[in-house]
């Protein structure tokens, strides 16, 4: 088998995803023409190298429809040769786009492609795409459906986790995305988004409170009370998980992830194929892994999906120096944290979602890149992402800086 390394990437920043927010005006075609007209124009890249682009994206239908990665590439003026291909692993997407050119090339049936994904979630709003998992009430009963926010709800509360937890952690996520940006720790990675006139209308992540105090915080109330009692979701969890009494709502807006636009891109090939475009490797991909997990509390697959990656590896978790796992819900880090052993100090050290958001397709590419460019400027050697991921499902990779 070949290595599969990584050579750069990109990412938009981050816009508020409803009217209003900074990158509404902009389409997901163009936000994700952009990224990628970026990442081959800074790498000099001719991209008639390039076996494929994926990207992942979670509502494909309307502006994101019609197999998004495909047209995007062609506006982006790729080479026609170069095909496209959309794929939806829920918030994982991104990630999983990444891992898939990685096993192409892994495979020898590719020597270079790239990954990533797109979510316009101001224009194309999450569940658009309907389904049968939430809308089908035959499937719904039969998996003991409930929203995501229950079930993050559901882990605070079989665990122990109180809302002070979920606040505490919060405050330090936006403390920390602050601090990176004042630092210009993304500054590299980020590419400005400009209008059809060239101006730029965003540089930055929008969602960021530097500000945010446990007083602030203190003042939300929970986003999914009402949603549980008056829905009937807090009696399916309960039906599934009858050891809870009763189910402690814990989360507010201001401890879950934040709704936006974004879209990112990785470049990833192999060494043979890294040296005919005269580009230097910077991280190996050691290994991948998916998993599926109990649906009702859902948020749980990152851990099993690590320990997977791991094994697959060679490795335990005593091997990993940094860590990242996106902030879908502030009791799903806690938890992980809690399954893997691992101190806050040693993950989401920027800030993650509940900060700067969660644009579904692209997290998995944009967490990827915010952990290897963490790795270099602390001159780290092995670090691993994950995410949760709706339906009960996991995903994790592992990286190793050359």
């Amino acid at each position: 088998m070949s290595d599969a390394f990584i050579y750069d990437h990109l990412r938009s920043p981050r816009g508020r995803g409803k009217a209003g927010g900074a990158l509404n005006s902009v389409t997901p075609i163009e936000l994700t023409s952009q990224v990628l007209r970026g990442l081959r124009d800074r790498n000099g890249l001719d991209t008639g190298i390039l076996d494929d682009v994926v990207l992942g994206c979670v509502a494909p239908v309307g502006e994101q429809g019609a197999n998004i990665a495909r047209v995007a590439a062609m506006n982006a003026d790729y080479a026609q040769s170069v095909p496209g291909k959309q794929i939806n692993r829920f918030c994982a997407s991104g990630l999983e786009a990444v891992n898939t050119v990685a096993a192409q090339v892994m495979a020898g049936q590719s020597t270079a492609g790239v990954a990533g994904g797109i979510e316009s979630m101001s224009r194309v709003p999450m569940m658009s795409d309907g389904g049968a998992w939430a809308i089908d009430p035959q499937v719904a009963i039969h998996t003991y459906f409930v929203p995501q926010g229950i079930s993050a709800d559901l882990i605070a509360t079989r665990d122990g986790i109180s809302r002070n937890d979920c606040d505490a952690y919060a405050v330090e996520s936006q403390h920390r995305a602050a601090n990176a940006w004042n630092k210009g720790y993304f500054k590299g990675s980020v590419l400005p988004i400009v209008d059809h006139l060239g101006e730029v209308i965003l540089d930055h992540d929008e969602t960021v409170r530097g500000d945010a105090s446990m007083e602030s915080l203190a003042d939300l109330n929970p986003a999914f009370a009402k949603m549980g009692a008056q829905a009937g979701f807090d009696d399916v969890a309960i039906q599934k998980y009858p050891e809870i009494e009763a189910i402690d709502h814990v989360h507010t807006a201001g401890n879950s992830s934040g709704i936006v636009d974004g879209a990112a891109a990785v470049l990833v090939a192999s060494r043979e194929a890294g040296q005919a475009m005269g580009l230097q490797p910077r991280a190996r991909i050691r290994s991948f892994a998916s998993i599926g997990s109990e649906p009702t509390i859902m948020l749980t697959g990152p851990a099993p999906a690590s320990k997977k990656a791991l094994g697959l590896a060679g490795m335990t978790a005593s091997d990993i120096d940094l860590w990242e796992l996106n902030e879908a819900f502030a009791s799903v880090v806690l938890h992980y944290m809690n399954e893997l052993g691992v101190t806050h100090d040693r993950i989401n050290v920027n800030g993650g979602a509940i900060a700067m958001g969660h644009p579904l397709g692209a997290t998995g590419a944009i967490v990827l890149g915010t952990l290897l460019d963490e790795m270099e400027r602390r001159d780290l050697e092995i670090g691993l992402v994950s995410l949760c991921i709706g339906a009960g499902m996991g995903t994790a990779t592992i990286i190793e800086r050359v």
